[in-house]
């Protein structure tokens, strides 16, 4: 094709996205709905409309200790592949997830994230699912300019290794103030004690941040207790704060190391009420912690009992494909960050990384999780709801809007 035909096409193409219908549009209509532009299916390298399949690099932990999480986000991101390729895939091409475990390994999302880009050839990659493993993948993605999104790493440090780098999850910030004001304004509390991971990114910012505004709040925190990832025995820590009766007990890491907590600090004879992040989302958080979590209440980005349309179109199809399962957050989050990544590669009409990268920074519509558009840090800003344990399961509480 000659210039004057591809400048043509090119044309086309741009006033195509400006009629396009993301804008607003992300909810519950099929992601595989829109045509790649005239002028990527001419345009030969990286054009969406190639031949093969478009393949989506996605990095979960798959095994390990939070494989549950893993799993789910995997089971929200194969529905989606199905919906997507039954409307027609994009431009007429299948879209393809390929899913690696990074058994929520750092260096193991390094190793399983440079597969996917060196040998895969994947246009983007979803996930990692957990705080440090974005981390470790961020900087790969970001040197071979692959777009990255992932839809749970909230710690705020996963966006700022660069731009092609985005988050269709709130920060840890805005997660620590939603809880703290739980504490302070809901709950009339006024002393806090924090137990964490002192190894973990995301326990460590979550911790910080819950402190910094809970004492803006008038709070006071009388007990600071850390640990190391993979420690099984808390009684030390505990028998210190124990000693502080506090009012709350954050317990900022994930299910299963918060259930373990939650049975020793009752067996230590704490009364205090305890909060958490989105990490203690799983149903394993009641089968190991049983009637020890009861009670407590956690930050989430999502309830099943949320009567939003695009939540109960979201549940229904997720049922329907999983035997009567309700969706949990790492289902809808990572499904939502599979979307949004595929609703920016249909208006980029193309799977050229920059078009792709551009197509991102300017998303607007809403997913399950809510609506979402991103800051200038590539960070989605979106409401946060609070979940309460009550007789071994998760109830919707309130909604937070940021």
């Amino acid at each position: 094709m000659n210039k004057r035909l591809i400048a043509l096409a090119l044309s086309a193409a741009m006033i195509a996205s400006l009629t396009g219908c993301q804008s607003g549009s992300g909810g519950s209509s099929a992601a595989g709905s829109a045509a790649p532009s005239a002028a990527a299916e001419s345009s030969g390298t990286g054009s969406a409309a190639a031949s093969g399949e478009i393949k989506i690099g996605v990095v979960l932990p798959l095994t390990g200790s939070v494989a549950a999480f893993g799993q789910s986000g995997q089971k929200g991101l194969q529905l989606l592949e199905e919906q997507v390729n039954s409307s027609g895939g994009i431009g007429g091409q299948n879209v393809k997830f390929i899913f690696s475990d990074d058994e929520g390994k750092p260096a193991t999302a390094v190793t399983v994230g440079q597969k996917l880009i060196n040998s895969d050839k994947v246009v983007a990659i979803v996930g990692p699912l957990t705080s440090n493993c974005c981390l470790s993948l961020a900087p790969i993605c970001q040197q071979y300019k692959v777009p990255m999104a992932t839809g749970t790493g909230t710690n705020e440090a996963v966006t700022q290794v660069g731009d092609f780098i985005f988050r269709t999850c709130f920060i840890d910030p805005f997660q620590g103030q939603v809880v703290a004001k739980l504490a302070s304004t809901d709950l009339k509390a006024k002393t806090a004690a924090m137990l964490y991971d002192n190894g973990n990114d995301y326990s460590k910012g979550l911790a910080k941040n819950f402190q910094k505004s809970f004492e803006a709040a008038g709070g006071k925190v009388v007990g600071s207790e850390t640990y190391l990832t993979g420690d099984k025995d808390f009684n030390a820590q505990l028998t210190n704060i124990a000693a502080k009766n506090p009012d709350v007990m954050f317990l900022p890491d994930y299910y299963s190391t918060v259930a373990v907590i939650a049975k020793q600090a009752r067996s230590a004879g704490i009364r205090a009420t305890f909060l958490g992040g989105d990490g203690w989302d799983s149903a394993d958080l009641f089968s190991i912690g049983g009637d020890a979590v009861d009670g407590a209440y956690f930050s989430n980005h999502y309830s099943p009992d949320d009567t939003a349309d695009e939540v109960v179109q979201f549940i229904k199809e997720f049922k329907a494909k999983y035997s009567n399962e309700v969706p949990d957050a790492m289902a809808a989050l990572n499904y939502d960050a599979g979307k949004v990544l595929i609703q920016s590669i249909q208006k980029a009409g193309s799977t050229d990384a920059a078009a792709i990268q551009g197509a991102l920074k300017a998303y607007d519509g809403t997913v399950v999780s809510g609506h979402i558009k991103f800051n200038e840090s590539r960070d989605a800003v979106k409401s946060a709801v609070i979940i309460k344990t009550d007789g071994g399961k998760e109830t919707f509480y309130t909604k937070v809007e940021p």
